[in-house]
């Protein structure tokens, strides 16, 4: 449920009302914006319709100075709106899901660089390379927990989706800032600890398998739902970090320790897993149309999407040859890790 609060000139009232009408919102009102030549309107909306008033409103308002609109979430309301019984698969599928404007917000926001986000990445591969050198699964969690990285990776999806290219830079720009600031770390840590072979959390990330395939995959469409629907972000957030951090953190340790061989399988499987997020982020976007608002951005959106999706999908497919026909698919032996094997 939400409430779109629109302030815009007087002349505008005709053509917003028709756009009103069109919307088909639960309940809207206009009223007088006190001693200004403004119009305040108040429209409430209990399921979808409110991304395309939003829309109309920006196309009338374009050109004028004196405008702004509030989307504003509902918890709840009295009376209780009546469930609309004619909803169709095609109205579930577009309309349940946050605004454009909401989901670039949230996007946004998680894509930004700061000093918080630097020192969380600090921390949580400091306590990744540790929890991996240890075996111990509790730390390994908890360095999942802190990861910052869902926010650059869904932000480059979601770039691409809207053909919005300020935003798919800067986002690419602070996946990779926040991913090499975390694998230096753990590059230093394997020179300092070295590696531990009995570690079966750390030689597990040297496996990349079809599950891994599978597992990434899950974890993009899991995150991307939880931007679009306006869940909460926390707990899918978990999940990327699960996909990201431990083999980032590996693939560091073993480069430091100066072991190539389980450097390059570790990098297999990070490579797998950014490939898979993003290829299913985007795949959500798609299905649930987030889309740009004019023609124009329409079609450069259209042609960023073929060619993400056309050069993601030619790395995916390499990938899974790599899995398939090379042998990285099986936790290493003990013996084949001892000094002269």
């Amino acid at each position: 449920m939400r409430l779109i609060e629109a302030i815009f000139p007087a002349e505008k009232k005709e053509a917003t009302k028709k756009a009103v009408e069109d919307a088909n919102p639960t309940h809207f009102r206009f009223s007088q914006a006190g001693d200004d030549d403004c119009i305040v309107l108040r429209a409430f909306f209990a399921e979808g319709g409110a991304q395309s008033l939003v829309d109309k409103l920006q196309e009338i308002c374009d050109h004028e100075d004196n405008w702004r609109i509030l989307v504003l979430p509902v918890e709840a309301t009295a009376p209780q709106p009546e469930d609309d019984e004619a909803d169709n698969a095609e109205t579930d599928r577009k309309e349940k899901r946050a605004l454009r404007e909401e989901i670039y917000d949230d996007v946004a926001k998680g894509a930004s660089l700061s000093s918080d986000f630097f020192v969380l990445t600090f921390a949580s591969t400091i306590v990744a390379a540790l929890g991996l050198h240890a075996d111990n699964v509790a730390a390994v969690i908890g360095a999942m927990v802190i990861a910052p990285l869902l926010g650059p990776i869904l932000a480059v999806s979601f770039g691409v989706a809207l053909g919005d290219f300020k935003l798919l830079t800067r986002a690419g720009r602070n996946a990779a800032a926040g991913l090499l600031v975390g694998f230096l770390v753990a590059v230093l840590m394997g020179m300092a600890l070295g590696v531990n072979t009995d570690s079966n959390e750390l030689m597990s990330r040297t496996v990349a398998g079809l599950d891994s395939v599978v597992l990434a995959l899950a974890a993009g469409v899991a995150a991307a739902l939880s931007i679009v629907t306006g869940i909460s972000a926390a707990l899918v957030g978990v999940m990327v970090a699960v996909a990201l951090l431990p083999p980032a953190a590996a693939a560091g340790i073993f480069l430091g320790a100066g072991e190539i061989g389980y450097f390059g399988r570790a990098v297999l499987l990070l490579t797998v897993n950014v490939v898979c997020i993003m290829i299913a982020s985007q795949g959500v976007y798609f299905y649930k149309g987030v889309r740009p608002r004019t023609w124009f951005e329409k079609q450069q959106a259209g042609r960023a999407l073929k060619i993400n999706t056309a050069v993601l999908a030619s790395l995916l497919a390499l990938l899974i040859a790599i899995i398939v026909f090379a042998p990285v698919g099986t936790m290493p032996e003990v013996q084949d890790l001892l000094p002269g094997k």
